[in-house]
């Protein structure tokens, strides 16, 4: 096969592009590396699990985080077929990642777990697939698992997708069963890619990665005319113009080619060394002759969940700067700003899609450049209304970070909204509802898949989402239910800023913005929290909870006392006194003067928010 990249173009008809649709687990990598077997483009001896996660994140915990595409040959009869299937995550937080995946795409193998059924995730990702108009294929996967059940999960399958049970197909991408006639289904069923060979070229590009070596390389899907080696194009929204060192296929590995015809999805190599040149949503077009309009993109990922990332050691700054540029040029939906805590020194306010996705790049930074850091509490966007113009005349602030909080008075405050979608057995609905309520969630429907099966649609403040709400979902469902949410506006809200003070002063790291209601709770375990954390003093510490100049919450942490009456051996009561009353001035001129040093370990261990276990939870 390896004369394959060789050949011309290949006809639009002979073409067909898919994706897979899946949950996390639900082995979505092993059937595309039984479609890399079965094709032939990965030898025997070079075939591994998971062939195309090609990050050791994404081995070690059994997910996708990037997607991938790659190229295979496949003969029906005696026409040879070319097919490109682009692999895509299955978690929430990259849904983006899917959405660009779908743009280039005739069809879309809707894969799901013949033991565990549809998952909320996957059914999100059927809607976006459906309303790009793919053809959708159902196919249920792990029939030879002892636990299938897959007559019951076809008729779920085939009642939300609009097609018989039969249709269903079943295979087993473990062992090879029906993957051979899945990929003869995809040949039959997907739209070969309709677009006019003839007109000026128009490609669109959906993803890109940075190639320390190489530079930027550019994935794109070729919608009209052909591009080809050494011409020059154009970046339609920036108007940026580059020479084409290289364009090819990923078969799986990349293999130049005289070109991309019609309908094909491949490669370009400009030499550039700025990801943001390569803008994913962009239409490329040649730079004589070429089109006038683009291709319609899709929205910019939009960050969802902000925290402080800080180096532990404050001379690693420089380095995590670095770091943060490199991960942006592989994570398009990645920002980030610089930003300083008196506490934890210098640092970076990054935007992230979930908390997935913050502890995948904050694990990515650690691993990739060495560096030990320290994230804080995550929270969500506030806009808020003031009663009275600050200085600089603003009536209205936007607030990522909780030390950004107006002192003056506030008329109003709005914060983000989303619609949680939640698939869970019938008998969990009580504890579902209880604790949706419980997080300020309002009921929106509820829909029966099955007799057992229950689809419950909530709106809630994504800040309520973003601690432990999945956490507590999965432990009350004992791990049945599954959880999707989309962005859903804004809505206004009676929240509040709650100060943690040391000594009288503030700790900008443990300040938190909080609904009035859970306000007390939270200054009230952050302050026990940081009792235990902190090491006693010469002097006690009142540790307090407070709202503006209110305090809510209060512990002490006592003194280290001296036994200044070691010495005394009996004698007059009046000297032990005398001495007694000099420690406690001592204490008393220690308390005023003194500082608390709070050391780098209780700050990691009271901001470590339980996020850890959220995110390996989520898989």
């Amino acid at each position: 096969m390896s004369s394959f990249a060789d050949q011309t173009f290949t006809p639009p008809e002979l073409i067909r592009n898919f994706c897979i649709i899946a949950h996390i687990d639900h082995g979505k990598s092993t059937l595309a590396d039984r479609m890399l077997q079965l094709t032939g483009v990965v030898e025997e001896r070079a075939m591994r699990a998971q062939y195309l996660d090609r990050m050791d994140i994404e081995r070690e915990r059994g997910i996708t985080i990037k997607a991938q595409n790659v190229r295979l040959p496949w003969k029906v009869g005696d026409r040879e077929h070319v097919l490109h299937l682009i692999d895509t995550p299955g978690h929430v937080d990259f849904t983006y990642e899917v959405s660009r995946a779908l743009e280039a795409c005739e069809g879309a193998i809707l894969l799901v777990d013949a033991a565990q059924g549809i998952e909320a995730q996957t059914l999100a990702n059927l809607y976006l697939a459906m309303e790009n108009d793919l053809t959708i294929i159902p196919v249920l996967n792990k029939i030879d698992l002892p636990a299938a059940d897959p007559d019951r999960y076809a008729a779920e399958i085939a009642h939300i997708v609009g097609c018989d049970p039969e249709d269903v197909l079943r295979v087993s991408a473990k062992t090879g069963v029906g993957v051979r006639e899945l990929i003869d289904e995809v040949v039959r069923q997907v739209p070969a890619p309709v677009g006019d060979a003839d007109a000026p070229a128009r490609a669109m590009i959906f993803d890109s990665v940075y190639d320390t070596y190489r530079g930027v390389i550019t994935y794109i899907r070729v919608v009209d005319g052909r591009i080809t080696p050494r011409e020059r194009i154009r970046m339609m929204s920036t108007g940026a113009v580059h020479e084409l060192l290289e364009v090819g296929i990923v078969s799986p590995e990349p293999k130049p080619s005289v070109g991309l015809g019609v309908g094909e999805v491949g490669y370009l190599i400009t030499g550039v060394k700025d990801v943001r040149q390569s803008k994913v949503g962009d239409t490329v077009t040649s730079q004589r002759k070429g089109a006038t309009e683009a291709l319609t993109g899709y929205r910019e990922p939009r960050p969802m969940v902000y925290s402080g990332l800080y180096p532990v050691d404050g001379s690693e700054y420089p380095l995590l700067r670095d770091a943060l540029d490199k991960l942006q040029l592989n994570d398009a939906a990645l920002t980030y700003e610089p930003e300083t805590s008196a506490a934890l020194g210098f640092g970076f306010r990054c935007g992230f899609l979930g908390l997935l996705h913050l502890e995948i790049t904050r694990d990515r930074l650690e691993r990739e450049a060495g560096l030990d850091l320290i994230s804080t509490a995550p929270n969500v966007v506030y806009r808020v209304k003031l009663d009275s113009p600050t200085k600089l005349g603003e009536t209205e602030m936007t607030v990522t970070n909780p030390s950004d909080w107006p002192t003056g008075k506030i008329a109003e405050v709005f914060e983000p909204v989303v619609k949680v979608s939640i698939l869970a057995p019938s008998e969990y609905i009580g504890a579902i509802m209880e604790l949706c309520q419980s997080r300020r969630g309002v009921l929106g429907g509820m829909d029966y898949l099955s007799e057992s099966r229950v689809e419950l649609r909530y709106t809630m403040p994504l800040a309520e989402i973003i601690f432990d709400f999945f956490d507590a979902l999965k432990s009350r469902t004992r791990g049945y239910a599954s959880l999707d949410y989309e962005e859903a506006g804004e809505q206004s809200a009676d929240l509040v800023k709650v100060d943690i003070l040391l000594q009288g002063e503030p700790v900008d790291a443990f300040s938190a913005i909080r609904h009035k209601d859970s306000a007390y709770a939270y200054g009230t375990s952050m302050a026990s929290k940081l009792r235990e954390l902190i090491p006693r003093q010469q002097f006690e510490v009142p540790i307090q909870a407070a709202i503006g100049a209110r305090i809510i919450a209060r512990e002490n942490i006592r003194a280290m006392r001296k036994d200044v009456l070691a010495k005394c051996y009996g004698g007059d009561i009046t000297r032990k006194r005398k001495l007694l009353e000099k420690q406690k001035e001592g204490k008393k001129r220690m308390k005023t003067i003194g500082r608390v040093e709070v050391p780098q370990e209780a700050f990691v261990a009271a901001l470590s928010t339980d996020s850890d276990g959220d995110g390996k939870s989520k898989k």
